[in-house]
């Protein structure tokens, strides 16, 4: 991998895709060495909350040697269209699932990181016959907030989340969080490697929050993922699934509390865990030449 091209380059071949109505944007890759007689999956690359197709920039021309690749930025991210809309995993479901519909058609291998990996687990559970793999980087449960959370303080939680995120509050604070000095020392808390916290990754981040409508999704976002609504709880669809899967998480996850990991790999017998002693939340972008080991690794063996 030349780490010395500009991003856009490393991500693959850009496309726009009208979803709904909306615009949303891809990425692929075609394999440099694919036997003809014997076809790899397709691999489909889906991005984290607040992520984009570029936070795969040191795995996609990796993987893309052996196999075709895509990756996806979900709807209200990256460079997808900022929409006014209920967002749930469920709908970013629908966008994966019509995504592969249109472009491939064959079942693939799913990858997907943090939000993106609970968004491919719904996806691998309600469209079994799409998905032949299943790659989950540091899952998350959205049912756990409700078992933390007694009965009888839920309301006044909710109540106290609803006034902070108000369109007034959500406008400014979108002003003050995309500056790269505060993106930086988020990303300082998700990747305990600082040296993995580059201008380049900052710039990333931060460019997303500037496009039109940016502030009526995060007031959107901010509202939808505190819903029961807003997905199924991990310990319900994992034990749907009846094909390999893999599951890595980095051990220095502030984000996500590390020991979920085995507990998660405890609720299916096909789910195989590998935990990374240094790595944090997004152990991909961190270590991505220990990840790209693994996943070809893990690709090869089933």
């Amino acid at each position: 991998m030349n780490i010395n091209q500009p991003w856009q380059e490393r991500i693959g071949n850009q496309r726009d895709w009208v979803w709904r109505g909306w615009q949303t944007r891809y990425s692929y890759l075609r394999a440099k060495h694919n036997n003809s007689n014997f076809p790899s999956p397709v691999i489909i690359f889906i991005h984290g909350f607040g992520a984009s197709i570029e936070h795969w920039r040191h795995n996609l021309p990796v993987i893309s040697r052996t196999y075709d690749i895509y990756a996806l930025d979900l709807l209200g991210f990256g460079a997808s269209r900022k929409a006014d809309v209920e967002y749930s995993a469920t709908l970013w479901t629908e966008q994966l699932h019509d995504f592969w519909q249109t472009f491939i058609g064959t079942p693939v291998i799913l990858v997907g990181n943090s939000i993106g990996s609970l968004v491919c687990l719904n996806a691998t559970a309600t469209y079994p016959k799409m998905v032949a793999g299943l790659v989950m980087l540091s899952l998350p449960d959205v049912s756990v907030r409700e078992d933390i959370l007694p009965p009888l303080i839920r309301p006044l939680v909710t109540t106290l989340e609803n006034l902070v995120a108000s369109p007034f509050l959500i406008k400014n604070i979108l002003k003050i969080v995309r500056k790269p000095n505060i993106i930086r020392r988020w990303a300082g808390l998700a990747y305990p490697n600082k040296q993995a916290v580059t201008d380049e990754l900052v710039e990333i981040l931060s460019s997303p929050a500037y496009d039109d409508d940016s502030g009526q999704t995060l007031l959107r976002l901010s509202r939808s993922v505190r819903k029961a609504s807003f997905a199924k709880s991990v310990k319900e669809l994992l034990p749907k699934i009846t094909i390999p899967m893999l599951l890595i998480w980095g051990l220095q996850d502030k984000m996500i509390p590390p020991n979920q990991a085995k507990e998660i790999a405890s609720f299916n017998p096909l789910l195989k865990l590998i935990e990374l002693p240094n790595a944090g939340h997004c152990p991909h972008d961190e270590y991505p030449d220990e990840f790209n080991s693994i996943l070809c690794d893990w690709l090869e063996s089933i």
